[in-house]
């Protein structure tokens, strides 16, 4: 019988996550991967526990974040070494390794991401399979849709009971410990719209929708507005949510790629969409929003960014994330993304990036998720698939706090 989700857990078919007969052969390595995990960890370090027993202290050269992590078989340092995050994801559900907070491991790397090189990435044959497996799963207009259905489609259902009652699925914005999901998620939406200098009846097209909430606050300030979305979920959630509010007068939300969008708006905004994209489509989504802004116009955008320095090693395989959780998905390389958009005549300003605050939304969905799994309300989802969505929260929170990822908001203005 099968659950929910399983096509997410099903997703590195295809992948190279490592393997027991390479283990025999690369035994004698496994000190030499130490050795480097040691000298490469510029900042903080692990203290790990080895199969044999032993322990050792790696990295501590500098003041940096501290992890604790338990090998359990050397194969969890094989995976790692041959496959990257995708091998060392793999080898935690195999109880490979273990930790009592991953979030610290996670973040160790993170902040360790420049020095570590190639180390903790796929390599070799590894690297090549996955890159053609992640490159099948190219975001052309076919494509697109069944990679945001494996993902978003898997049920409204399902991100109400750990989302807060907006339904928004981006980094929140907080202005103190004490706010609510609730209230950083609405900061966050308004932070954005004001970038727009909206008035009453300005057209205003949003590239990804989600569940209608931005869009419904900036009917709210008297915008006309139309959000494009390949989810079917989305679409039926956002509707019934803009019929409530009774706004269904202001607002149209279309199941429609962005690239059939060939219309003129006073305002374009895009939440964290272009992750969505892919490079090879950065200048085809740039070129949509200025194909479809006015010349005095204004887009406003928020997007997760990856250091620019190790964004080619990035993009020459496939991480965990692209992987198991979002297929075709691709962090952008900001300098690049920048330049691409000066082709298209496009002024870029007002950056204001909040990545801490990425980590703490993180935080709080898992915690909402545990409870759900805790309520009994994540129905047909078996104990393997929450393993996977706690692993990918982890994942994320620790990334953002260690910073070779980061989230920003920018305003791009058509050149006069």
């Amino acid at each position: 019988m099968s659950t929910r989700g399983e096509h997410l857990l099903r997703a590195d078919r295809g992948f190279a996550t490592g393997g027991a007969r390479l283990a025999r052969i690369a035994a004698p390595a496994f000190s030499k991967v130490l050795d480097q995990l040691d000298r490469k960890l510029a900042l903080g370090g692990m203290e790990t526990t080895l199969p044999d027993g032993s322990c050792r202290r790696l990295g501590f050269h500098r003041r940096g974040p501290e992890a604790i992590v338990r090998l359990n078989s050397w194969m969890a340092l094989l995976r790692l070494a041959t496959s990257g995050s995708v091998g060392w994801y793999k080898s935690w559900t195999l109880g490979e390794w273990s930790s009592p907070d991953p979030v610290r491991i996670f973040e160790l790397f993170s902040a360790n991401a420049v020095a570590l090189g190639d180390v903790g990435r796929a390599k070799g044959p590894f690297r090549l399979v996955n890159a053609i497996a992640h490159r099948l799963r190219d975001n052309a207009p076919r494509k697109a849709r069944e990679n945001i259905a494996a993902h978003y489609d898997l049920g409204n259902d399902f991100y109400a009971a750990w989302l807060d009652p907006t339904m928004t699925y981006s980094s929140a914005r907080f202005a103190s410990a004490d706010d609510s999901l609730e209230t950083a998620q609405l900061r966050k939406i308004h932070d954005l719209l004001d970038r727009l200098h909206l008035k009453a009846g300005d057209r205003l097209l949003e590239i990804g929708c989600g569940w209608g909430t931005l869009a419904i606050e900036a009917a709210r300030l008297g915008a006309q507005v139309v959000g494009l979305t390949l989810s079917t979920e989305q679409k039926a959630w956002a509707e019934d949510k803009i019929a409530a509010a009774g706004l269904a007068d202001r607002i149209e939300i279309r199941l429609q790629d962005y690239r059939d969008t060939d219309e003129q708006f006073d305002a374009v905004a895009s939440v964290e969409m272009v992750e969505a994209v892919g490079q090879r489509w950065w200048g085809t989504y740039l070129g949509c929003i200025a194909r479809n802004l006015k010349p005095r116009g204004r887009a406003a955008l928020q997007y997760i960014s990856i250091e620019h320095s190790i964004f080619d090693r990035y993009v020459r395989s496939a991480d965990f994330i692209q992987t198991y959780v979002f297929p075709g998905g691709c962090l952008i390389d900001e300098q690049q993304f920048k330049d691409i958009a000066a082709e298209h005549q496009l002024i870029w300003s007002g950056r204001a990036s909040f990545g801490r605050d990425y980590a703490e939304t993180l935080k709080r969905w898992r915690h909402r998720y545990d409870e759900a799994v805790a309520r009994g309300v994540l129905n047909g989802f078996g104990e393997p698939f929450h393993q996977l969505w706690r692993y990918y929260l982890m994942y994320c929170e620790g990334g953002f706090r260690g910073g070779a990822i980061d989230v920003a908001q920018v305003t791009l203005t058509p050149e006069s």
